[in-house]
């Protein structure tokens, strides 16, 4: 129940394999359909039809095979760009649109962070997942986060209307971090002049507390120095 001669054969109890020629390159690829006379003629008419559709031009390997170590061999050229590859194609092209300060900030973007971390993906693989994990591993501020999901989701719309991709991951969609509070800064030392003011106001014991801290560096508030010890300035 073989029919060889037809690029048709059952190889298993469960599978049947169907060879063709696509781009010069002999291709055998299996069914799952158990061997039976109907299931062979049924696999013989696929096969008619792929070859059919490579006579168009209309094969696609990857639609028809999504399983097989092949699909990536004929895959598109587009389809096997790599990140790195697309970002320096989309930076050739933004250079004659935009002025050169934002060229500039988008150059340095992708040379110092979007290819070392992202470049060896294919454009049509990458998630919003990889970016996300990436992302979470810089110890930047938000303002950075932004300025770099900017220049990537700029470049990936771009990517979707050359239909590179059928959907920019980053839509709609924005990483941030928890940055910690700032922390507020109530110290105001008192500038000479002001120590030099605060020390005439003051005689005895008050002045030469305040003197020391002075000197020490531990005058915090121009409104309460002088009163260190219990003391006050002098009207």
């Amino acid at each position: 129940m073989g029919r060889d001669g037809r690029g048709v054969r059952a190889v298993s109890d469960t599978s049947i394999e169907i060879t063709f020629m696509y781009r010069g390159v002999r291709c055998r690829e299996r069914i799952t359909l158990k061997p039976s006379p109907t299931n062979l003629k049924k696999a013989e008419q696929h096969k008619a039809a792929i070859e059919h559709a490579i006579s168009i031009g209309g094969f696609d390997y990857s639609v028809t095979f999504p399983g097989s170590p092949r699909a990536a061999k004929f895959a598109p050229e587009a389809n096997r760009e790599t990140v790195a590859g697309f970002l320096t194609r989309w930076l050739d092209g933004k250079k004659r649109h935009v002025s050169s300060s934002t060229f500039d900030g988008y150059r340095k973007l992708v040379e110092l962070r979007l290819v070392p971390a992202l470049g060896e993906h294919m454009v049509v693989e990458l998630k919003r997942k990889d970016v996300r994990d990436w992302l979470s591993t810089l110890e930047v501020s938000n303002k950075t986060l932004s300025n770099i999901q900017s220049c990537l989701r700029s470049a990936l719309n771009d990517a979707a209307e050359e239909e590179l991709i059928e959907v920019n991951p980053l839509a709609g969609w924005t990483y941030s971090c928890k940055e910690a509070p700032a922390k507020e800064d109530d110290v105001d030392p008192f500038s000479p002049e002001e120590q030099q003011a605060v020390l005439a106001a003051l005689n005895g014991q008050a002045r030469n507390m305040m003197h020391v801290r002075a000197m020490d560096g531990l005058a915090h508030e121009r409104t309460r120095c002088a009163g260190l010890g219990g003391y006050r300035l002098a009207a």
